[in-house]
């Protein structure tokens, strides 16, 4: 205890990390019952976390090497398995991210959930949820990342379902919840792997070993093939995605919160935080950015075909994360990690946005939000624009940047497959979004309206108190940061880069400059990079355009190329089968073989063996029942039958 104190590096990773979890407890067992204080305790947890990543963000920003502190957890024969603290340039990027959105989440949530009757029990599912992923981001070990992954897993879980009296609600919590553990099994079984023929899991041994060529090639692929479930299950990759999108039952910023850099986020930083061991197979690193493609390239088509607000930020969110598994499949370190970083930004924004229109029209289908004047909300309309360019990735707004970063990985590949679908999936991303935008800008025989500030609706202009005081500016100050942030961050990637890839530290940086990952691709001026950089910019202008001429224009009918390929419109709109899929291959794989096979040798064999025991236990009793009958005359024969018996048996 004295050492927390003494080191105030120490003290900082601890408070960070265990103060959610206070306020927690805290909530759930003490003030449940008072909203306010409630509130106050858990945006006071979460204010402090983000205080001491920040402090431990600037104190460790020149640190020449990872410091980490370890303590003795479990001991058992020969096995140490520690617990502790890596802090190290990846960590402390994705922790200030994760408390930093949270503290604006929890901010906005205040505006959001006002007079909800579970704001309390909210309030706790949020603080735990800071704490599962705030301690994952820094574990110095495998073990220890999972047992936190699967507490985010839990959080997810609850909040995902926070109205649990809603079927539909409690339905999508847990389908995200048994999705997500398909991939688990595999994620688990990799490390069993590993930790039985590598020996150990410490993320910096096990990043060492890879690059030293100490583990066996096939243990390497075998172990990182299994461990990559955790990505697909955790981060919505194909075919484990239809979950995510239904997981916007919970409330909108839980949607935030899930989508913009922590729970979704989790498979990507994984797959970061161990890339020199991935780096090692390149067989793994192939299947990875396959399924990256496919993934992208599926959810994109499916963002075409859907009218539900949330939906749309939901199937981009799937989108963006195969693009960063994309870049970092194809060996771009930085790449992958910066999308992920500009990407908690603008998807943050992009969902705290949509539940202000949420919030003040009471419906999730932005073609009504347009019609009933949608526009007129001027601030939310502005910063969802913002988030759309982003999104899209124009200049000069953070996603511009980072999205270029991972085209110019895709176009070091020698298979210009991979590009050309990266350029593919930029191209539809600008549609869709903007689709979205151009809905909600231009409606279509829908009455607008005009009065109350910032355009409240007729419908709401007796509650403009409600929708515009302290609640709406809740909500409105974290937009409005978010959207600076947008604005502002695409222009610190050259300091970023130096942070995270400048020092030669860490195996994984090192690894990712050498091999010509993003470092090569977005430094210099190679005829290459000017060709990946126009065609980047032709897709996202190209598919904005496209936007414009179908539901922006005045004779623009607002129906889309889809409406004239009814049978493509419903396959992107069942989202190509796979939920078909799923639950035929659950009833006829799973219900009908495994579970009937289980369910016949549990009535058969092991009911059926106990009940044989009790039957032959009952019929034995019965049987010996008659050696007692209560007569003399009985009990003598018996004596008599059994001396002879013996005597008989010493004779022979």
């Amino acid at each position: 205890m004295i050492a927390f104190f003494k080191d105030p590096v120490l003290l900082a990773a601890a408070l960070a990390t265990s103060l959610p979890f206070l306020s927690m407890a805290t909530i759930l067992i003490f003030t449940r019952h008072n909203q306010r204080l409630s509130a106050s305790i858990s945006i006071g947890a979460v204010t402090t976390s983000l205080l001491c990543a920040l402090y431990l963000l600037v104190t460790l920003h020149s640190a020449g090497a990872p410091v980490q502190y370890e303590f003795p957890w479990l001991l058992a024969d020969q096995l140490l398995i520690p617990f502790g603290y890596l802090l190290d340039p990846l960590s402390l990027l994705m922790l200030t991210i994760v408390a930093a959105v949270s503290f604006l989440v929890q901010v906005y949530s205040v505006g959001y959930m006002s007079g909800d009757p579970g704001y309390s029990r909210y309030y706790a599912f949020q603080s735990l949820f800071a704490w599962a992923m705030m301690s994952m981001v820094i574990s110095p070990s495998m073990i220890q990342l999972f047992i936190f992954w699967e507490l985010v897993g839990l959080a997810s879980y609850l909040l995902i379902g926070f109205y649990y009296e809603k079927w539909s609600a409690s339905q999508a919590g847990k389908k995200a919840f048994v999705m997500t553990r398909l991939g688990d099994i595999g994620f688990f079984l990799g490390l069993i792997i590993l930790l039985l023929g590598f020996g150990n899991l410490s993320i910096l041994k096990m990043n060492e070993a890879a690059q030293a060529h100490a583990i066996s090639p096939h243990l390497l692929t075998l172990s990182a093939l299994l461990i990559f479930g955790g990505v697909m299950g955790k981060s919505a990759q194909f075919p484990l995605l239809t979950w995510l999108p239904d997981a916007m039952e919970g409330p909108t910023p839980v949607s935030a919160l899930l989508h913009s850099a922590t729970m979704v986020a989790a498979g990507v930083y994984m797959f970061s935080r161990i890339f020199p061991f991935y780096s090692g197979s390149p067989e793994a690193m192939t299947m990875a950015l396959a399924i990256g493609t496919i993934t992208m390239l599926l959810s994109s088509t499916m963002a075409m075909a859907t009218y539900d607000l949330k939906q749309v930020w939901a199937y981009s969110t799937v989108s963006q994360l195969g693009f960063m598994v994309m870049a970092l499949a194809a060996g771009g370190y930085f790449a992958g990690v910066f999308h992920l970083t500009t990407h908690a930004g603008f998807k943050a924004l992009l969902f705290l946005c949509s539940g202000i229109f949420i919030h003040e029209y009471h419906t999730n289908d932005f073609r009504e939000i347009g019609r009933q004047g949608g526009r007129n909300l001027v601030i939310p309309m502005i910063c969802m624009t913002i988030g759309a360019l982003a999104l899209s990735g124009i200049f000069p707004f953070s996603g511009f940047f980072s999205k270029e970063a991972v085209l110019g990985v895709l176009a070091m590949q020698p298979n210009r497959i991979w590009l050309l679908a990266g350029l593919l999936g930029a191209l539809m991303t600008a549609y869709y979004s903007f689709r979205l935008i151009f809905f909600m800008l231009f409606p279509k025989g829908g009455i607008e309206a005009h009065g109350g500030r910032n355009g409240a609706s007729p419908g709401h202009g007796g509650h403009e108190e409600e929708h515009h005081g302290a609640i709406f500016w809740c909500m409105a100050v974290p937009v409005m940061i978010l959207a600076a942030i947008t604005v502002v961050l695409g222009f610190s990637q050259s300091p970023l880069e130096h942070f995270l890839v400048g020092k030669a530290a860490t195996g994984a940086h090192t690894l990712a400059v050498e091999g010509g990952g993003s470092h090569a691709a977005t430094e210099g001026h190679s005829p290459v990079h000017y060709m990946v950089l126009i065609s980047a910019v032709s897709m996202a202008v190209g598919g904005i355009a496209w936007a414009w001429l179908e539901f922006g224009r005045k004779k623009a009918t607002q129906e889309g190329f889809l409406r004239w390929l009814p049978k493509i419109e419903q396959l992107f709109a069942r989202r190509w089968y796979l939920d078909d899929f799923l639950r035929k291959f659950l009833d006829t794989a799973i219900y009908s073989g495994v579970t009937s096979l289980f369910t016949r040798n549990d009535r058969r064999i092991i009911d059926g063996g106990i009940d044989g025991i009790c039957q032959f236990t009952v019929a034995s009793g019965r049987l010996f029942s008659f050696l007692q009958s209560g007569m003399l005359q009985y009990n003598l024969l018996v004596m008599i039958g059994a001396v002879a018996l013996v005597v008989l048996y010493f004779l022979m």
